[in-house]
C-alpha cells in the first residue's frame, strides 16, 4: 500500500466518524445550554456536570476498545446473543465502573463546595442526580457501543477508528440528556437545594 492509500482509507473510515463527532457536540451544547434554569436549580450541580460528562467517555470508550480488541483476537463474534457471557459481564462492568464513577464524582463536587465555601444541594442530591444519570446513559451508552462496534466491525471498519469519536459524542449527547432528565426527577422528588 501506498502512503496516499493509507491516508485516504484513513480518512474514508474517519472521517464519518468525526462528522458525526462534530454534529453531536453541537447538539449536547445546545441541550446543555437550554439546562440553565435546571442548573440554577441545584445549587453547585455546574461543578458536577464536567466530571460527569467525561467520565462516560473515558469509561464506554474503554468498553468499546476491549470489544474492539476481543473482535480482532477472534474472541468475541459481532453479534448480540444471550449466551455470550463476555459481551454481558464487559458491559455489566462498564455500566459499575460508570455508577461507581458518578458516585466517586458527587462527593468530590460535594467536598470541593464545601471547601471553597460555596452554596452545594448536598451530598444525597449530588449522589441521586449522579447515579440516575449514570445508570440512564450507561445503558444507551453501552447499547450505543455494543451497535458500533459490532456494526462497523462487519462492514469491514476498524471498530478503533470508530469508537473514539462515536463513543465520546454519544456520551456527551447520552449524558446531558440523563443528566436533564435526572435533575428534573430529582428535584421533583427531593426539592432543589
Amino acid at each position: 500500500m501506498t502512503r496516499r492509500s493509507v491516508a485516504v482509507e484513513a480518512y474514508k473510515e474517519g472521517l464519518p466518524a468525526l462528522s458525526a463527532s462534530l454534529v453531536g457536540g453541537l447538539l449536547a451544547g445546545v441541550v446543555l445550554g437550554g439546562m440553565r434554569s435546571d442548573l440554577q436549580t441545584v445549587d453547585g450541580l455546574l461543578v458536577l456536570v464536567p466530571a460527569l460528562l467525561a467520565t462516560r467517555g473515558n469509561v464506554y470508550g474503554s468498553l468499546g476498545a476491549r470489544l474492539a480488541t476481543a473482535l480482532h483476537q477472534g474472541l468475541l463474534e459481532p453479534r448480540v446473543s444471550e449466551s455470550d457471557d463476555k459481551l454481558l459481564r464487559a458491559v455489566a462492568a462498564a455500566i459499575a465502573n460508570g455508577l461507581l464513577a458518578s458516585v466517586f464524582a458527587a462527593v468530590v463536587a460535594t467536598l470541593a463546595l464545601a471547601g471553597l465555601g460555596r452554596a452545594s444541594a448536598g451530598l444525597l442530591t449530588f449522589v441521586t442526580i449522579a447515579v440516575v444519570a449514570g445508570l440512564l446513559s450507561g445503558l444507551a451508552l453501552s447499547a450505543t457501543v455494543v451497535l458500533v462496534v459490532f456494526a462497523g466491525y462487519r462492514r469491514g471498519y476498524n471498530p478503533d477508528t470508530l469508537v473514539g469519536p462515536i463513543v465520546t459524542t454519544a456520551g456527551d449527547v447520552f449524558g446531558i440528556a440523563a443528566l436533564l432528565i435526572a435533575v428534573r426527577s430529582v428535584v421533583a422528588v427531593l426539592g432543589g437545594g
